[in-house]
């Protein structure tokens, strides 16, 4: 068991094993990081950022990395640029998951590629939206859902980095939105039959609005139809495969089967659990 002792009010000291990034059939493992905030009160950033930096671990010289989109990954990305400025890190290179995460790998001095010309890439790191107990996960409610499946599908490795609240029983079971992103021509008319599809789930499809109340647009000038499930998803892969049935859906938030490990951080500490 490791454990994450305090130094003193400002310095944190955290004694872990190394991350088990192996993929296979072999059973889920977890291992905890017992946080005794006697002295100190971690926040949820905190400890977001304590699992970021644990991901970021395995990150080795040499290796094609995937950035992710979202508030966990973007501390993944910050420590990165640390790492690289001080010379501990070199001779990576990143493949981002939306113009935000560009711009901010940009801002840190961390060298960017596309899939072009990277189509392999070692390792993905990125946030989560859901994670059931099988690892697979409901993400894109940063509206980068497309650009991140893209990048993580091919990753031999990704490690996904979440809070606690981001757990659930079943997919969908938050009750918060699930993503589907759709081409603009005729978006209604899809909005209409994925909410029938899932009409036994209670399913309220809406399209996603932006800040200045016009249709959200994501960086492929797409829109967004989000899904909202009283009841969890019962197979989320037949789900996933009948969505991408219908014309006119480019991508959804359904990523399954992807990740290979996940760190999650709450106010009891921080887990990672392996597949």
């Amino acid at each position: 068991m490791a454990s994450l002792s305090f130094v003193s009010s400002s310095h944190l000291t955290l004694r872990t094993p190394s991350l088990n990034l192996r993929t296979g059939a072999s059973p889920r493992t977890s291992v905890s990081f017992s946080v005794k905030a006697q002295s100190v009160a971690l926040s949820q950033d905190d400890l977001k950022k304590l699992a970021a930096e644990k991901a970021v671990e395995a990150i080795k010289p040499g290796m094609v990395l995937g950035l992710g989109t979202g508030s966990t990954a973007a501390f993944a990305v910050d420590q990165i640029g640390k790492l690289l400025s001080s010379g501990e890190l070199y001779d990576i290179v990143g493949i981002p998951t939306s113009k935000r995460t560009e711009e901010q790998a940009r801002s840190l001095g961390i060298p960017l590629v596309a899939l072009d010309t990277h189509p392999r890439i070692d390792l993905a790191i990125d946030g989560a939206d859901e994670v059931d107990p099988n690892l697979d996960l409901v993400k894109g409610r940063g509206g980068a859902l497309l650009r991140e499946k893209m990048v993580e599908a091919v990753a031999e490795k990704f490690i996904v980095v979440a809070d606690d609240t981001k757990l659930v029983k079943g997919l969908g079971g938050s009750g918060l939105a699930m993503p589907v992103e759709v081409v603009q021509f005729c978006w209604n008319f899809n909005l209409i039959r994925l909410q029938d599809l899932f009409k036994e789930f209670g399913c309220d499809a809406k399209l996603r609005i932006d800040g200045d109340g016009k249709p959200y647009v994501t960086d492929n000038s797409n829109y967004i139809i989000d899904l909202y499930f009283k009841e969890p998803l019962k197979d989320g892969f037949a789900a996933a495969k009948d969505i991408g049935k219908f014309e006119g859906v480019v991508e959804h938030g359904l990523f399954l089967g992807m990740a290979t490990s996940v760190i999650i951080a709450g106010k009891n500490g921080v887990e990672v659990m392996n597949k």
